[in-house]
């Protein structure tokens, strides 16, 4: 089987992309509005993308109708969000924020999800997230065309919140402790916690 991804409808493309390019992890982005409103929307077209300096990636597409996802308007606006990691007990909750809510209804009072303060940036953080990753914005990457068109935001890390309980004995993230989810196609996640080791060359 070949795809012809120049040929095929968008709404296709996505659908093969996202069976294909699995597991993906989740950004579980907040962020607020000039007038102090929280949004929390998850987004699994996600990753870091280097340490020096420490930035990260996610893309929020633009509705049907071209106008922009409250999470990016938001992002535009206050060059601010959170990055929070999804664990499997925060699973459902994070798949009820994907609710299409009114710009002026935060899912974290609508869903009644816990918050906690950031320390560098106004949006909170969820305080049961494993990891929440402060960020500062650090560009936008337009790619596409209206409407759907993708935006690529990347963020400057400023600090990491890292819940002590999925520490190991070190001080070290243990991945079996950390149990996040990732997307695989449709409705169907995997978790973290079935692991295997593979040993690199010695160079």
């Amino acid at each position: 089987m070949q795809i012809d991804f120049s040929s095929i409808d968008p709404r296709d493309a996505y659908g093969w992309l996202v069976s294909m390019i699995v597991p993906r992890p989740i950004a579980w982005v907040s962020s607020q509005s000039e007038t102090g409103v929280t949004n929390l929307a998850p987004f699994s077209f996600f990753n870091g993308v280097t340490s020096r300096p420490p930035t990260l990636m996610f893309v929020p597409v633009t509705k049907i109708d071209g106008t922009p996802k409250d999470t990016l308007r938001n992002i535009e606006a206050t060059k601010e969000f959170v990055v929070n990691l999804v664990s499997a007990e925060l699973g459902e909750a994070m798949s009820n924020t994907a609710a299409a809510l009114p710009y002026d209804e935060s899912e974290f009072e609508r869903f009644a999800i816990e918050s906690a303060p950031s320390d560098r940036v106004k949006p909170p953080r969820v305080a049961a997230a494993p990891i929440s990753f402060e960020c500062r914005l650090e560009t936008i990457t337009h790619l596409g065309d209206a409407p759907g068109i993708a935006n690529v935001v990347f963020g400057r890390i400023l600090c990491a919140h890292v819940q002590d309980a999925v520490l190991d004995g070190e001080g070290h993230i243990d991945p079996a402790k950390l149990d996040l989810i990732g997307r695989m196609g449709g409705d169907d996640y995997c978790r973290t916690s079935d692991q295997f080791s593979i040993k690199r060359p010695a160079h």
